[in-house]
Parts: C-alpha cells; sequence; structure tokens
C-alpha cells in the first residue's frame, strides 16, 4: 500500500478514467520509430526528419487521446503532440534518452540531457516516466547502479511531488536469444523479482508499467503461439497472479509491441487470474499498423486509418479496461 501526496493524488487522477483506471495512450517512440519509418520508406535514419517524427506523434495524438485518460511522450519531438492531445486526456512525459548506454554491460540507462524533472511539470506533464532495462539475475555491480539511479529519480519527483512511473523491461544479460523458449522459461521470474525490487519505499515509485509475466508467443492454444510452447493457459495465468501478488503499488501493463489482438488476449489472462491491475500504457498495440500507412502515403493517410482501425483497437483495449481496478485500491 502506498500513501500518495495530496499533489500527487490530483495528477494521478488527471491521468486516470473515471473508475480511477489508467487508459493511457503511449506515443514516446523514439529511435525505433525512426528505424520503422526508415524501412517503410526505403530510406536511411537519418532521412527521417525531426518534422516526421514530430508529425507522426501529433496525429496518433489527436485522434487517439479522445479515447484514452492520458498519453505517454517524449520531450524531444513530442511537445507540439501533448498540444494537440484531447482536454480529457493527461500528460506523461519520458525522461531518459532513447536506446542505452552501449559502450559497456548492463544496458546502462541516461537521462535526458539539459532536462529535470523541473522541466516536466513546467511543461505541464502529470507525471515522470523512465524505462529501464533489468534483470534480477544480472551482475550485482550493474544492479547497484540502476537501483541507485532509480531511487535518485524517485526522489526529485518527491521533491516535486509529481507521479513517479517506472517502466521496466526484461533482458537476458548473457545476451541470449530474448525471443526463444529458453528466455521465455526465465521471464516470470524476472518480471516477479523486478517488481519485487522495485515495490519497495525506497524508490518512491508511483505506478509500476510492466511487462506481462510471460512470452505470449509461448502460451500453448493462444493468439500469439506459432508453434512450441513453453506454458500452458492456466501455468501463464499462475504467472499472472504470482506477479499481481507481489506488487504492493499500482500496476499497469504495456503492450511491448506485440500485435493489438494478443495484446488483448494479454489482459483477458489478467482478468481470468484475478490480477489487482490498474490500466495500461499502450503503444504499438493501438498504432504500430499505420506505419507504413503514413511512410507510403501521408499525413491525411495515415490519419484516416487511425480515425478507423487505430480508434477501433483503443475501444476495444478500452472494454477490457473495464475489468480493471482503480489505482486507488492501493492508497493508504
Amino acid at each position: 500500500m502506498v500513501k500518495f501526496s495530496d499533489g500527487k493524488k490530483k495528477h494521478l487522477k488527471a491521468l486516470s478514467n473515471a473508475q480511477g483506471v489508467i487508459a493511457a495512450a503511449a506515443m514516446d517512440q523514439r529511435g525505433s520509430l525512426k528505424k520503422s519509418l526508415a524501412k517503410e520508406k526505403g530510406v536511411a535514419d537519418d532521412q527521417i526528419t525531426d518534422a516526421m517524427m514530430s508529425e507522426f506523434k501529433a496525429i496518433v495524438s489527436k485522434v487517439l487521446t479522445p479515447h484514452a485518460s492520458a498519453i505517454l511522450l517524449d520531450p524531444e519531438w513530442g511537445l507540439p503532440a501533448a498540444k494537440a492531445r484531447a482536454k480529457n486526456a493527461g500528460l506523461i512525459l519520458s525522461y531518459e534518452e532513447t536506446g542505452y548506454d552501449q559502450s559497456g554491460p548492463g544496458r546502462l540507462p541516461r537521462l535526458l540531457r539539459n532536462w529535470t524533472v523541473r522541466d516536466h511539470v513546467a511543461n505541464g506533464a502529470n507525471a515522470v516516466k523512465i524505462l529501464l532495462y533489468y534483470s534480477p539475475f544480472d551482475d550485482k555491480k550493474v544492479n547497484e547502479f540502476k537501483h541507485a539511479w532509480v531511487e535518485r529519480i524517485g526522489v526529485e519527483c518527491a521533491f516535486h511531488d509529481i507521479p513517479y512511473f517506472l517502466e521496466f523491461v526484461g533482458y537476458d544479460p548473457k545476451g541470449g536469444d530474448e525471443k526463444g523458449a529458453a528466455f521465455a522459461k526465465q521471464k516470470p521470474d524476472i518480471v516477479l523479482g523486478s517488481i519485487k525490487e522495485f515495490t519497495q519505499d525506497k524508490y518512491h515509485v508511483d505506478v509500476l508499467k510492466v511487462e506481462v509475466p510471460i512470452n505470449p508467443a509461448f502460451v500453448q492454444g493462444g493468439r500469439g503461439c506459432k508453434g512450441e510452447s513453453v506454458y500452458s493457459k492456466q501455468e501463464a495465468l499462475d504467472h499472472f497472479k504470482r506477479s499481481s501478488d507481489a506488487a504492493t503499488r499500482p500496476f499497469i501493463y504495456l503492450s511491448a509491441g506485440v500485435d493489438d489482438d494478443v495484446f488483448r488476449e494479454n489482459l483477458e489472462y489478467a482478468i481470468d487470474a484475478k490480477t489487482r491491475w490498474n490500466g495500461v500504457l499502450c503503444g504499438r498495440a493501438t498504432w504500430k499498423g499505420g506505419i507504413p500507412v503514413y511512410a507510403k502515403e501521408g499525413a491525411a493517410a495515415f490519419e484516416a486509418w487511425l480515425q478507423d482501425r487505430g480508434v477501433k483497437n483503443i475501444q476495444a483495449l478500452n472494454t477490457l479496461l473495464a475489468k480493471a481496478n482503480s489505482w486507488e485500491s492501493f492508497a493508504k
């Protein structure tokens, strides 16, 4: 359970729907979005201009936020999109640089240069979000660095009385295939261990943005399964329940780039497992199908695609979100 300050409660309510559920869209992708647009255009990454990145994000914000309680954006290209969002939608701004430090092991994170939590507040953010590549089974020194990094940001957010969203993404410190069956077997323990670590009070995290604790490509009979399975459906449900039970503060699921129908099935698992989930921060599952449309046909065609398929995707998610729990269920 968490004792939220009045200021943080006010911001969290601005990010939630009437039921206290965080029904947020995510559009803070940077490096991955640039690569995807370049691939579809058949050009080098550096041919994707700042104007293209800002335009893509602004269109997503304009079309999807009337159907969302909030949107996650980045300060580099997302500030025009923040102004384009619907009045009903709160604003979450990312704090980390895209990618990670590749000069050594550990996928060490980096914060945006010349940007602080004070800048988030000044630009109207209702929350600060960081992304951290994390494994409880990584080298001790690597994790000591990451723990201190997360705690330091938590103190900064507490000082400015703004909610702190922590997104952690599991990985294999040994460099194995993270899309393969061996890593799929490890993933439940990676997610569980990450939740146990960052629910500690010392980090001042207000909302955990978590991966689902399974790889849906390996759930027997699941929509994402293409052959080999690692978990039965019941085992998948057990993993959802186990990770949920470890959380002592609000948590929301990220889509991790899976197709929209697969992500909806993941949420159905969360519902069937009777987890205490509090919403979603869903990005690519909603809009990634429109990347080739924008790249090959332009802004108007992309907006038309979003008004049709993108809105249908987010409305289908909202139907499932009716069964999520209010973040206030974790409040003291």
